[in-house]
């Protein structure tokens, strides 16, 4: 595989993280088991010490109506998605327009706003390993078993676009920083809030160095300026130990934490020890 040197610093919506040789996947599937995939690094926080890293190359960026299916391709960015359904008047799609990211990770994730799910129009994908059906993928609330890259995803098509949902899902985000995040940075517990739980154990607009839980939202952990991976950890783990320790409740990160240590099977960040 060829590669391209990458600057996380400009290219994660963190803005943290180092220049690192990532491989373009095109049609060689060889060699790439100990990879790990990114997309446009909307919801990555990036160490000094990641994983090898790869992502999809130009040729899977893509969108079509085949056989009356949807078909778009891994690399796809959200904003085209939702443009192509505008223009072509294609229905259940609306809420993806604020969602940033790739349609491989959107997927990957089971991305979605409230009951909205990348998941509820689709009908299979293709992975470096084959076809796999919807039925086959276990999936749920910002969850998938899926453990190979995501070459395309075909979906249901439904006619009507509906530009109010729009306008819907733009209200439903108003609440969110604009400074640098990587999005929501816990799953929310069953029946409950990761940013009430956060805010509960004293945490909303805590700073470490030019990192923060965001006073806008608590669940936002936000960069102020020149904020680095070890500030972001610390206080990752603070609001995960804290949360445990008043409410019995373990945060799962939605971030996705790209540290060779923090992805070993043992890392807290993954469980709880």
């Amino acid at each position: 595989m060829t590669t391209k040197l990458i600057n996380f610093k400009k290219y994660s919506s963190f803005k943290i993280g180092g220049s690192f040789d990532v491989s373009i996947l095109e049609e060689d599937f060889s060699n790439i088991e100990n990879c790990y995939l990114i997309g446009s690094c909307n919801n990555t926080l990036v160490s000094p010490n990641p994983p090898p890293l790869m992502t999809l190359s130009k040729m899977y960026d893509y969108i079509k109506i085949e056989n009356d299916v949807l078909k778009i391709g891994g690399a796809m960015p959200s904003g085209k998605v939702a443009s192509f359904c505008k223009k072509n008047n294609i229905a259940n799609f609306e809420f993806v327009s604020h969602l940033p990211g790739k349609l491989g990770g959107l997927v990957y994730m089971n991305a979605g706003l409230k009951e909205y799910e990348i998941f509820n129009n689709l009908i299979s994908i293709k992975t470096t390993n084959g076809i796999q059906k919807r039925s086959e993928i276990e999936h749920g609330y910002r969850f998938t078993n899926i453990d190979k890259p995501i070459l395309e995803a075909s979906f249901k098509i439904q006619y009507g676009f509906d530009i109010d949902k729009v306008a819907m899902f733009k209200k439903m985000r108003s609440n969110q920083p604009s400074t640098p995040s990587a999005g929501s940075c816990f799953k929310n517990p069953e029946g409950d809030y990761a940013g009430r739980l956060i805010e509960a154990v004293g945490l909303k607009g805590a700073l470490k160095g030019d990192m923060c839980f965001s006073l806008e939202h608590a669940n936002f952990l936000v960069n102020n300026g020149n904020g680095i991976f070890e500030d972001a950890l610390y206080l990752i783990k603070e609001a995960q130990r804290r949360v445990y320790e008043k409410f019995s409740i373990w945060l799962e990160c939605e971030i996705v934490v790209l540290d060779v240590d923090c992805m070993s099977s043992n890392s807290p960040l993954i469980k709880k020890t």
